[in-house]
């Protein structure tokens, strides 16, 4: 595996990127969401390039316009199409041998392959989609409050571990806590978001497979499955997991989905 930094065009603008080579046809570009650039949150996005690459797959990441080396004006994930396009082009470009390509992207990043309709890719990997009506970018800079059935699914995980039980019972649990947690448990689910309607009328439109990869205890996964058919079958979830799947055992439930949908 080599790793090379390079530029690729964006209309008038420079974009910066870099590729993972690996003999692999099949490869995957990773969409960076948030602010970030595309070495990710810890350089995540990078270990997670090199793990693939290692696995015989080439890896394309890219920075977009305004963010870390690229050059233009930062408009967000719901105005990035053209960067996807460009860098999916500069791909194909750089790694002539690849004739299908994986989009992945995690929060903003998958909203941002569904609001592009998976145009120009032959599979997608939505991982913790952004379905949350706020003004600028979402991955890293929003804690948004669980939906009422993800509170009621963490008390009726409490009630089932009996060391809470007996902590309940010993006078170790905060009463007025939980009296307002119960109260929100109540309250009905929020009505989908328009952001959610774009975003399920662009995949609709994208004839590919689709992977939906959803973080148990992320709170954006849950507000996400809240405005989502819970029928889906393209859902996947990883119990357990957080939103960057930081511990090994998830990371390595990541890595698994993102090969078997390469290895498809």
């Amino acid at each position: 595996m080599t790793r090379l930094p390079l530029d690729f065009g964006c209309g008038s603008l420079k974009l910066a990127g870099t590729l993972d080579t690996a003999p692999g046809t099949t490869g995957l570009l990773i969409v960076s969401g948030g602010n970030e650039i595309r070495a990710g949150a810890f350089s995540g996005q990078s270990l997670l390039a090199a793990r693939i690459a290692r696995a015989g797959f080439p890896v394309f990441r890219f920075d977009r316009r305004g963010i870390g080396d690229s050059e233009g004006e930062n408009r967000g994930f719901r105005h990035s199409a053209r960067d996807i396009a460009a860098a999916l082009e500069a791909f194909r470009a750089l790694a002539p041998q690849v004739d299908r390509v994986v989009g992945f992207g995690n929060c903003d990043a998958a909203s941002a392959l569904m609001l592009a309709k998976g145009k120009g890719f032959d599979a997608l990997v939505l991982s913790n989609p952004w379905t949350i009506e706020e003004d600028g970018d979402a991955a890293g800079e929003s804690d948004p409050t669980p939906p009422p059935s993800a509170i009621r699914a963490r008390y009726a995980a409490k009630l089932r571990n009996p060391r809470e039980v007996a902590r309940l019972l010993r006078g170790g649990v905060d009463l007025r806590k939980l009296g307002r947690g119960l109260v929100k448990s109540l309250a009905p689910g929020p009505a989908p978001s328009s952001l959610a309607e774009e975003m399920r009328a662009g995949l609709a439109e994208f004839a590919g497979p689709v992977r939906i990869l959803l973080a148990s205890a992320d709170r954006t996964a849950q507000v996400f499955a809240e405005n989502w058919d819970a029928a889906d079958p393209r859902i996947a979830r990883c119990e357990g997991a957080g939103h960057a799947y930081d511990r090994p055992e998830h990371r390595d439930w990541l890595d698994g989905q993102i090969l078997a949908a390469l290895r498809a």
